[in-house]
């Protein structure tokens, strides 16, 4: 990878909540209209950026239209594929599979639900952040960008840049609407831990 003079300053903001985060669920719906009065209201807080992007899923998506940002859907920053447990909840499948579960929750490279591995999902998010979070590395000057990411997405990118243990992704606990500032160059970033979104006083 060609080496990089400049800085880039990374914002990656959680999504309101909706009903599937409430109930630990794996499955994609938008904010509903509690969330979105929320996000709305803390418009005015969104940190300063050049470029705008948003993972894919409607919760993003909606948060991303209720903040009125012009985003760009990031395929790299998908959620983690879950394969055959989406749309169920952790609960349910715990309670029918609770060997594939503990395998999961303690295995980075264990997929038992035919979807996506943490340790795939923590690559594909780290490649999306080295690449300058799809910035041209020929382009002048410090840049700051702002992403819409679903939390495990979050997660993973912390565990990448931190050269965390995989294991800790589990550890990571990324709040509705909270704000998470990586910053640096590729190879060598800073944290800014997560900081809630809100309204100005």
């Amino acid at each position: 990878m060609e080496k990089r003079d400049k800085a880039v300053h990374i914002t990656l903001l959680a999504p309101a909540v909706n009903a599937a985060l409430r109930q630990v669920r794996f499955d994609d719906a938008p904010p509903d209209a509690a969330a979105v009065r929320r996000v709305r209201a803390a418009g005015g807080a969104v940190p300063r950026h050049d470029v705008m992007f948003t993972a894919p899923s409607a919760r993003c998506r909606g948060t991303a239209q209720a903040l009125a940002l012009d985003a760009a859907v990031a395929p790299e920053l998908r959620d983690l594929d879950v394969g055959r447990w989406r749309g169920r909840s952790l609960d349910e499948v715990g309670r029918e599979a609770p060997e594939e579960v503990a395998a999961w929750l303690s295995d980075p490279a264990a997929a038992p639900h035919g979807g996506e591995s943490l340790l795939r999902l923590i690559e594909r998010t780290g490649a999306w952040l080295e690449s300058g979070a799809g910035q041209d590395s020929g382009a002048g000057g410090d840049v700051r960008v702002l992403a819409v990411a679903d939390p495990a997405v979050i997660r993973a990118a912390l565990v990448h840049a931190l050269d965390l243990p995989p294991r800790t992704f589990w550890r990571l606990d990324v709040a509705p609407l909270a704000a998470t500032e990586l910053s640096g160059r590729s190879g060598r970033w800073n944290l800014r831990c997560g900081q809630p979104l809100t309204a100005p006083e």
